[in-house]
């Protein structure tokens, strides 16, 4: 996906959620807390999904065109369709909904991480926390346009890396110029 359609994504979903919150936005200290990017994992890591989801369908419906016809095959062909569906379930439609309900959402003001299809669990990194932003891209990354994303803040956990994020050298680089922002902000507070 290229940086355009990302920055879009992001403008639009942020204007939703402004408009979905009241019209105001969040408080902070240096001003209004806006959402800058809102990010989900690259849609390479739905490749394999896609692509067992796809075989699965294939093989069902070559065992279920060898099946003789006729009533005494309807059992056979029931538990068939059965196993494809909870194949399909288990492979294909859990890694989706894992993929949908991850987000990174970064603000002026924190990174905010949030994930679980059943069960949500996140956490928020505010910016003035943060010490350190770097990336890393293998070949393959390469050649989707993703990549890994390290920040790393002082305590207790230190450093926290997020795979498979899309044009991952130009969110690093919005990242550190919001964490450097921040840090002449709160510089310019103490004196």
């Amino acid at each position: 996906m290229c940086w355009a359609a990302i920055r879009a994504r992001a403008t639009i979903r942020s204007m939703v959620l402004d408009a979905s919150s009241d019209g105001h936005e969040r408080g902070h200290e240096s001003g209004q807390e806006r959402s800058v990017l809102i990010l989900h994992p690259h849609w390479k890591v739905l490749l394999g999904p896609v692509i067992f989801g796809v075989l699965v369908v294939v093989a069902a419906l070559v065992v279920l065109t060898a099946l003789p016809t006729g009533s005494e095959a309807g059992t056979e062909r029931l538990v068939t369709a059965a196993v494809a569906v909870v194949l399909l379930l288990f492979w294909v439609v859990r890694p989706v909904l894992r993929w949908k309900t991850t987000t990174y959402e970064l603000t002026t003001a924190r990174l905010r991480l949030r994930e679980g299809i059943l069960t949500r669990s996140g956490r928020d990194i505010p910016l003035a926390r943060i010490s350190d932003v770097s990336f890393t891209r293998s070949l393959l990354d390469r050649l989707f346009g993703a990549g890994r994303l390290v920040v790393e803040s002082p305590g207790e956990h230190g450093q926290i890396v997020l795979t498979d994020i899309p044009a991952v050298e130009r969110v690093q680089a919005i990242l550190f110029e919001l964490v450097e922002e921040e840090h002449r902000g709160l510089a310019g507070e103490d004196l």
